[in-house]
């Protein structure tokens, strides 16, 4: 900066310092070097072109800053920000933006009226006005409060405030809704209003944490999600589809249960050229009874299966019109 303020105020005075023999006396060890450097970068390097006709008339003097005080001064006396500043920058005029109007919008006080007329028809809420009302806890009160009260009680979570019940958490402070109808509207504003824009769980769940408070609200939450009808329609599920999977009953014996799979759309081998594969398993109660079977087949339609079934061959035939088995059928499989 100061090698810097050197090149400026030499280009300033050039008319009374040229062809003259002159100091620069500076605290700065920096300035001193300025011309004998030989390996400037590219700042010193143009600094050093823009004073090399001053070289042998002007010598730079380095004076320690504690007893250069008198310069001090001057560089930090301000100047007023005019044309005769050579370090003038015009103001920019602020834009006037004309406001024609300003709406305020705010809860209704009915709401509020509402909300202290419900906390009358529910037992948790109007014994609460009762306990944060007095000064010292009733303990007959305190029992006749449901568990998710109960606890929330203790925990010191209640307050009252303008005859309203407000729950505390670690971030937020909000009332307290016990009416359905009340609730619902909030959820509708969270979830349905165009401010909203169909939220995902989440989301609406985080909107509705910032309002209000009900016991087991992120359930109500959630099932208010999951049954949006515009919800339902707009939304796909971007998750792993579920299978159709069943509840298997525990066999009692052996061939009790058999599972049968069939693979399909195999390329032909084999003597008969067989085109697809019959898998059995046979569920037993103990693993080393289990059956695990292998069967080719040629034509795995319904009538190519019933000649495989009514084989007399057939190693379970005996066994699978007097057990029930479960099927599968894997259609058009391909490897």
């Amino acid at each position: 900066m100061e090698c810097l303020c050197l090149v400026w105020a030499l280009e300033k005075l050039n008319y009374f310092l040229e062809g003259c023999v002159f100091e620069v006396i500076t605290d700065c060890t920096a300035v001193k070097s300025l011309l004998n450097m030989k390996t400037p970068n590219r700042h010193m390097l143009r600094w050093q072109i823009a004073i090399q006709e001053y070289r042998g008339n002007m010598t730079i003097v380095h004076k320690d800053g504690n007893i250069h005080k008198n310069a001090d001064g001057l560089s930090r006396w301000p100047l007023p920000n005019n044309i005769d500043n050579p370090a003038y920058v015009p103001e920019e005029a602020s834009p006037q933006i004309p406001i024609e109007g300003i709406s305020v919008t705010d809860l209704n006080t009915t709401f509020f009226e509402e909300v202290r007329n419900s906390y009358t028809q529910d037992k948790n809420c109007s014994i609460l006005c009762q306990l944060l009302n007095k000064d010292c806890k009733d303990n007959s009160l305190i029992h006749a409060l449901d568990e998710v009260w109960k606890k929330s009680y203790d925990e010191g979570r209640f307050h009252l405030l303008d005859g309203i019940i407000y729950h505390r958490t670690k971030h937020t402070c909000v009332m307290t809704v016990v009416d359905r109808s009340l609730i619902n509207i909030v959820l509708k504003e969270c979830h349905d209003s165009p401010f909203s824009g169909h939220l995902s769980e989440d989301r609406t769940r985080e909107k509705v944490k910032t309002c209000i408070w009900w016991p087991m609200w992120q359930k109500d939450v959630a099932d208010y999600c999951k049954t949006c009808d515009r919800c339902q329609k707009a939304k796909i599920s971007t998750g792993k589809r579920l299978g159709n999977m069943i509840n298997i009953q525990e066999p009692n014996r052996p061939w009790e249960i058999v599972h049968m799979y069939w693979v399909t759309g195999l390329p032909p081998g084999g003597d008969r050229s067989y085109n697809a594969c019959l898998y059995l398993t046979a569920i037993s109660i103990l693993p080393f009874l289990q059956l695990y079977l292998d069967l080719p087949l040629k034509n795995w339609d319904l009538l190519g299966v019933l000649q495989f079934l009514c084989n007399e061959n057939c190693l379970f035939i005996r066994f699978i019109y007097k057990y029930n088995f479960i099927n599968r059928i894997a259609l058009f499989f391909q490897f």
